[in-house]
């Protein structure tokens, strides 16, 4: 009779290699950047795979016109189209690791 903890063995060693693949693949996206943008590109943030930002480019143009709050309105919506597209393209990357598998609380 075969042992079962025989299995459990592999399947641990299974996990802790994904787990190995998943942190690269994190720190791997610290280096890749996407752009978000609002007001057809009068604002565009960019962030990293990490979801840090990075910039906030405004047109000089709307920055003359004086209206702040629809300015402040482009910056926070550049900013969720960049993190937006940015958990995207982690859910990508981590398809190749998980093999399309969903995995609760990874992006």
């Amino acid at each position: 009779m075969k042992s079962p903890f025989g299995n459990m063995s592999n399947i641990l060693k299974q996990a802790q290699a994904m787990q190995e693949q998943m942190a690269k693949v994190q720190e791997q996206a610290a280096t890749k950047t996407v752009s978000g943008t609002a007001g057809g590109g009068i604002v565009t943030v960019t962030v990293n795979g990490a979801m840090d930002l990075l910039s906030v480019k405004i047109d000089p143009e709307v920055v003359k016109a004086g209206d702040v709050e629809m300015l402040q309105d482009l910056v926070v919506a550049a900013g969720n189209d960049a993190l937006k597209k940015s958990r995207e393209m982690m859910a990508e990357e981590m398809k190749a690791v998980t093999g399309g598998m969903k995995i609760p609380g990874l992006f």
